[in-house]
């Protein structure tokens, strides 16, 4: 080597170079040994479940699922966890988007103390949250004391035990999904744009039903298929709210197997709540496309 010079290897330089490579295949080994065990597995058992147990041993391995579809009073039940879902979004939509909007354009530096605030709740049990809205809207709970006192209402009631409080309940819960998912997409959008706008003389209205609102389609999406699968799954604060006066099919499915144990009926409610949650899915998948093609 010549001083200060470094030699080439002419050999190393006609050598092709290989292509980089992160993992090989037996790194997917661990992940479809998770899945097949915990998700293919019970799946498949539940479909044999609700296929050859109870009653579709003797009635044919479609009944329970016939009935669910024919019968009017389950026919009702699915309507109704349908509304409770599609309620619950539209409101869970309604609060998270003002909430989502002032994160990214306006909260600055107390940004991580809101979504500190947003997260905060779901580190706590749910159960916990439910029975703290049965203490406020309990009969002598804080809440109807102080409409009482107000004189909105003529003597205290069980606000509880309404339909309205499992509503309450639900945005509550779920309210954060819907805020987190719409904040990511609007920390993308270009503040430009909607200067550009307001200097081409759009009003603020006008800037964000024609800019904002647009760009922010893809969060909105995700965040109303979240909501809408988690609601058609949950029955805890259907259980403790509303006095059971809202009945979803995840409330029947924990009813037939604690109450009727009719465990093949219960497992075809489960497999027709995994079919409106892959048709949600799949709905979610087409949108994303079609905007993504358009953008």
């Amino acid at each position: 080597m010549t001083a200060g010079i470094p030699v080439v290897d002419s050999d190393a330089k006609a050598r092709p170079s290989r292509p980089y490579r992160l993992a090989g295949p037996s790194w997917v080994v661990p992940v479809l040994l998770f899945l097949g065990f915990f998700f293919v597995i019970p799946l498949g058992a539940n479909i044999l479940r609700s296929l050859q147990t109870g009653q579709a041993a003797t009635n044919g391995p479609l009944f329970y699922y016939i009935k669910l579809l024919t019968d009017a009073y389950y026919g009702g039940i699915i309507a109704e966890t349908l509304k409770v879902a599609v309620i619950s979004t539209v409101l869970c939509l309604i609060v998270g988007y003002p909430v989502a909007y002032f994160m990214v354009r306006f909260a600055g530096r107390w940004n991580t103390v809101i979504v500190f605030l947003l997260i905060a709740p779901l580190l706590t049990s749910i159960i916990m949250r439910t029975f703290g809205w049965r203490v406020l809207l309990a009969r002598r709970g804080a809440l109807t004391t102080l409409l009482f006192d107000w004189g909105i209402i003529p003597r205290p009631i069980n606000l509880a035990d309404e339909p309205f409080a499992v509503y309450l309940g639900l945005v509550h819960v779920l309210a954060p999904f819907m805020i987190l998912s719409i904040t990511a997409v609007l920390q993308k959008v270009d503040v430009r744009l909607e200067e550009s706008a307001r200097v081409l003389g759009a009003s603020a209205f006008g800037t964000f039903f024609r800019i904002t609102l647009p760009l922010s389609l893809d969060g909105i999406a995700t965040g109303c298929i979240l909501v809408f699968v988690v609601t058609c799954g949950s029955f805890l604060t259907m259980l403790l709210l509303g006095g059971g006066k809202v009945t979803t099919l995840s409330l029947l499915i924990y009813q037939q197997f604690n109450v009727a144990q009719d465990v093949g009926f219960a497992a075809a409610m489960g497999n027709l709540l995994l079919i409106i949650g892959l048709i949600c899915l799949a709905l979610q998948a087409k949108f994303l496309r079609r905007s993504g093609g358009k953008s």
